[in-house]
């Protein structure tokens, strides 16, 4: 069975829908996941409720029913009319109240699975903010290496750490959510690139050569090793 296009349905269609997809062994999964999904599972449960409050109501009402027709019968001692009726009730309310029960059923799955969607709209949210929070750090600190490069200043040894963060940490993208760089990200998605003009190419240059400074060491740390000689008391060799 195809599934229909749900938003083009009037309440009468929607509802029979609906009904038809109550039972769990009778659900089409393609259909009962547009039912239950984030944007039709208000109208869904409402169009259910409705019908469990109508059912609910009709098995009232023909109770009372069945009730004063009791009370009729004996009044009149009609007591064959009254025996004689009770098998098609019995019948009617048997029925009644197994769809009253399957239709309660289907709300109270429509329930945890508006929570399930509750939840992830949460976590949803909260990942986004998360990712949104990773964003903007890494654009401070992509700030923090090109201002850096612009004003020519001597790097710290914390200052190269901070940056290759931008080069070891990874996010999920794209449809595999394939590991992407922090720098990657900002390259191509997280910031907008202007053009390159010839003033900017010393900067560009400069930062280049401190993302490749060997090992991640700062200039300070450069030089030659001092070495002590062994088996005297001579000191280290300046």
């Amino acid at each position: 069975m195809d599934a229909p296009d749900l938003s083009k349905l009037n309440d009468k269609q929607y509802e029979d829908l609906a009904i038809a997809q109550a039972h769990p062994y009778s659900r089409d999964p393609e259909i009962w996941g547009q039912l239950t999904s984030p944007e039709n599972i208000e109208r869904t449960r409402s169009v259910l409720t409705h019908v469990h409050q109508r059912t609910a109501a009709a098995i009232r009402r023909r109770k009372a029913e069945r009730e004063a027709l009791q009370q009729e019968c004996r009044a009149r001692e009609g007591k064959k009319e009254w025996f004689e009726s009770r098998p098609e009730y019995e019948r009617w309310r048997c029925k009644a109240a197994g769809f009253h029960q399957m239709v309660q059923s289907a709300i109270s799955d429509l329930g945890k699975i508006q929570r399930n969607h509750n939840r992830e709209a949460v976590t949803q949210r909260a990942r986004q903010d998360a990712r949104e929070t990773l964003r903007k750090l890494s654009t401070a600190v992509q700030r923090h290496q090109a201002l850096h490069a612009k004003a020519g200043s001597i790097a710290e040894q914390q200052d190269y750490e901070l940056w290759q963060m931008l080069d070891r940490l990874a996010v999920p993208y794209g449809p595999n959510q394939e590991p992407t760089s922090l720098r990657t990200m900002l390259d191509f998605y997280w910031t907008d690139v202007d053009m390159v003009h010839d003033s900017e190419e010393g900067r560009l240059m400069a930062e280049k050569a401190m993302q490749q400074a060997p090992a991640g060491r700062s200039a300070r740390f450069t030089g030659t090793p001092r070495a002590r000689h062994v088996g005297n008391e001579k000191r280290l060799t300046g």
